[in-house]
C-alpha cells in the first residue's frame, strides 16, 4: 500500500456555535436550538428580541382580580343562601 494519506473534513467552529442556547422549550417538548439574544436567556422568538414579551396589567391573560377567592365564593354563597330563604318567605305569604 502506498503512502495512505488520511484525509479528514476541516470542522471549523463558527460564532453563532458557540453561542448559548435559548433556554426555552419548543411545543414538541424539546429544546430551542436558536442561539440566545446577546446578554438574554431566550432567542428572538422566544422572548429575547426588544419589545417581545406579553402585556402588562389587564391585558395579560394572568392578571388577578380577586374575584373568585374563597372569601369572595363564600361571601357569594352566603349572599345566595340569604336570598333563597327570602324568596321562600315571600311565596308562603
Amino acid at each position: 500500500m502506498a503512502d495512505e494519506v488520511s484525509i479528514k473534513p476541516i470542522h471549523r467552529r463558527w460564532p453563532m456555535q458557540d453561542c448559548p442556547r435559548c433556554g426555552a422549550r419548543t411545543r414538541q417538548g424539546t429544546a430551542c436550538l436558536a442561539p440566545a439574544v446577546r446578554g438574554k436567556k431566550r432567542c428572538r422568538m422566544h422572548g429575547g428580541a426588544k419589545g417581545s414579551g406579553g402585556q402588562s396589567g389587564r391585558a395579560n391573560g394572568r392578571y388577578r382580580t380577586g374575584r373568585y377567592t374563597r372569601e369572595a365564593n363564600e361571601m357569594r354563597q352566603m349572599v345566595t343562601g340569604l336570598l333563597r330563604e327570602v324568596l321562600k318567605l315571600v311565596e308562603k305569604s
